[in-house]
């Protein structure tokens, strides 16, 4: 019966969603499609932000992590907040000056169609894991809970939601999924908010004194002051940073919402209140990591990491509960996937078939557009069936820390773009220079593993990687021609 319930809420959720997909999407365009006719409203698009930058496995991942490694995640969020910054004073004010569809096109017009292509695949590759890799943790969690005990087959569930993606996002795109994001970012904020105050309640903690409580506990520990630890405060700072730079503010699934406000003012306001925003949540699932650590002590749950915050929800909290947890989780999982659908939809029309820069009419770019989607859509279907195969956790793990080295390469060409006024050498070596980055990184980073003791890296690889990109791109590359040269 619990399992009909919970699959009563998902077909009225996704019910409520193409509704509001009807609304917003009538007459709605390519233009409409790919950034929202530059129309939005930033403070709906600073919202919905929040819940794409926090997926599903966040929404698991980092309340599990608080028992073990206490506080220290708060390390990065500050230095996500340093990025975002970052952002807002350079990278809009150049995506706004060139009025960008793609933000990848900045390459094409600093360095040409190789360096597009290149920036625009890193993309499209990281993505594609990265999304579909979240995507399977996800549903696998929601197949255990609805479509298992209904017997229902593993490859059916993940049809069913990747069909409730496509159909919401297929019309409208951006235009629709800033109201849709808008919409499930506060499911999740309010589900989340519930959880907390039914764990103190359970816990018989006043709310008032629960500051006070946490700053004395030795979960809430935030810095780590060992400089060869992976987790090593300045590393975490710093790495947090470039991480908020390269993820989002070189990552069209969340510049393509930004670039759609109407003007750089007001998407530098929305930069601004998403980071914010984005503080408050992280802290409030820190809190909800402690709580849930104290319940899990007091009440002898073996379950820890992942496994915590369901284990904790779906065995020892009323139906109420795990009907409001069922739903956050679900508008966890949808914005992170219905963005990355569109925004690699758009990148692949317009970075890769060159829709735009070849001015075909827009019948025809319609046509394309809606045949790339569905292909997507297919293509993240067969990669989760893969994920399901192979059924190993740290394999899937591993697969998302490989989406992340695809990343540094972009910090390093947007970097060189910026920051330097050399022009590309062959287009060869370029493309040599891109792949060799993250390919040194990786075995750097597995010959320092092998001595644990020693210097370890963490969450600056991503720096490093960019890093090595600038340095492979000024070698490969030749100084910008005097003007009135013979070049």
């Amino acid at each position: 019966m619990v399992s009909y319930g919970l699959l009563t809420i998902i077909v009225g959720y996704f019910l409520l969603l193409l509704l509001l997909a009807w609304a917003t999407s009538r007459r709605a365009d390519n233009e409409a499609f790919f950034i929202g006719n530059r129309r939005s409203n930033w403070m709906l698009v600073a919202f919905g932000m929040v819940g794409t930058s926090l997926s599903g496995v966040t929404f698991i991942s980092v309340p599990g992590t608080v028992g073990a490694n206490g506080w220290s995640y708060l390390q990065v969020v500050i230095g996500n907040w340093i990025g975002f910054m970052v952002i807002a004073g350079v990278l809009l004010p150049l995506y706004y000056r060139l009025r960008l569809t793609s933000i990848y096109d900045y390459l094409d017009q600093r360095f040409g169609v190789t360096a597009h292509k290149s920036g625009a695949l890193f993309f499209i590759l990281s993505r594609t894991l990265g999304a579909t890799a979240r995507l399977y943790l996800v549903v696998n969690v929601l197949h255990l809970l609805v479509g298992a005990p209904m017997g229902i087959p593993f490859w059916v569930s993940t049809a069913v939601i990747l069909l409730m993606i496509w159909l919401y996002t297929h019309q409208g795109g951006v235009k629709t999924i800033v109201f849709t994001d808008t919409l499930q970012t506060a499911f999740m904020l309010g589900g989340l908010m519930i959880c907390v105050y039914f764990l103190a309640g359970a816990l018989k903690l006043d709310l008032g004194a629960l500051p006070a409580m946490l700053a004395e506990s030795p979960m809430t520990r935030i810095w780590n002051t060992d400089p060869n630890a992976a987790n090593f405060w300045l590393k975490q700072i710093i790495g947090g940073a470039f991480i908020a730079i390269a993820m989002t503010g070189l990552d069209q699934e969340m510049m393509q919402k930004n670039i759609s406000v109407p003007n750089l003012r007001d998407s530098q306001k929305n930069m601004f209140v998403f980071s914010l925003v984005l503080v408050f949540v992280n802290l409030l699932f820190l809190v909800l990591g402690a709580l849930l650590a104290m319940f899990a002590t007091s009440n002898a749950v073996s379950a820890s990491g992942d496994q915590l915050f369901p284990t904790v929800v779906m065995q020892h909290f009323p139906f109420w509960v795990q009907v409001i947890f069922f739903i956050a989780l679900i508008s966890a999982l949808f914005p992170s996937a219905d963005g990355a659908l569109t925004a690699l939809t758009s990148s692949w029309c317009i970075d890769i078939l060159g829709i735009r820069k070849n001015k075909l009419p827009e019948a025809q770019q319609t046509r394309i557009r809606r045949i790339t989607h569905v292909c997507f859509a297919l293509l993240f279907f067969a990669i989760v069936m893969v994920f399901k195969w192979i059924d190993d956790r740290s394999i899937i793990d591993t697969i998302l820390k490989i989406a992340g080295y695809t990343y540094g390469p972009l910090l390093g060409m947007f970097a060189f773009g910026m920051m330097t006024q050399r022009v590309m050498g062959r287009p060869q070596a370029w493309v040599a220079a891109v792949l060799a980055a993250p390919v040194i990184c990786y075995v750097l980073q597995r010959w320092l593993a092998t001595n644990p003791s020693g210097y370890q890296i963490g969450i600056e690889l991503m720096l490093i990687n960019g890093a090595l990109t600038f340095a492979l791109l000024w070698i490969t590359s030749r100084p910008k021609p005097a003007m009135g040269a013979n070049s």
